[in-house]
């Protein structure tokens, strides 16, 4: 009879410290700050016959590698309809919103896939990039992937992912 286990990765390595700021309409947009986030992942699947949901290892390492990549960086929107952003020769980033200009060196931007910097994007992107197109998760017998990306203690977003 197949047994199913969630397995609960959350490592003290599974963080990182970035700044933003979340724009709320074309004329209104937080100051520039940061926060320690952290990043925990779930995966529920049915367990084999060697005791093992499935070994986790190289997923864990992705995790912090993302983390570290994304550490000690500014976060900056590339599909936000109010922030505008340009690149110069040498990569450094203009921001322009509601006529301001925000200039960043290109060492410390990280620039996303996303509408808005939130923790319910930042949660996405992570999970879409440890899913990928499924299909590794689907071989490793993961049937379920939650991604939760904290800002702080008791602030947290979720994704998720479910196979097909």
């Amino acid at each position: 009879m197949p047994r199913t286990t969630t397995l609960e990765l959350h490592k003290e390595e599974m963080k990182f410290s970035a700044g933003h700021f979340t724009i709320f309409s074309a004329t209104h947009r937080e100051n520039l700050h940061g926060h320690n986030f952290t990043v925990f992942v779930a995966l529920t699947g049915e367990v084999t016959d060697n005791g093992m949901l499935s070994d986790y290892g190289p997923l864990k390492r992705t995790i912090i590698e993302r983390c570290h990549a994304w550490n000690e960086t500014f976060f900056l929107p590339d599909r936000s309809p109010h922030l505008k952003l340009e690149r110069d020769a040498k990569g450094n980033v203009l921001a322009r919103f509601n006529g301001e200009e925000i200039h960043f060196l290109a060492r410390d931007v990280t620039v996303l896939p996303v509408a808005n910097v939130t923790l319910e994007e930042l949660a996405r992107v992570f999970g879409e990039e440890l899913v990928g197109d499924g299909s590794a998760m689907r071989r490793d017998g993961v049937l379920k992937l939650v991604v939760k990306c904290a800002s702080g203690p008791g602030q947290w977003s979720s994704w998720e992912w479910e196979a097909a």
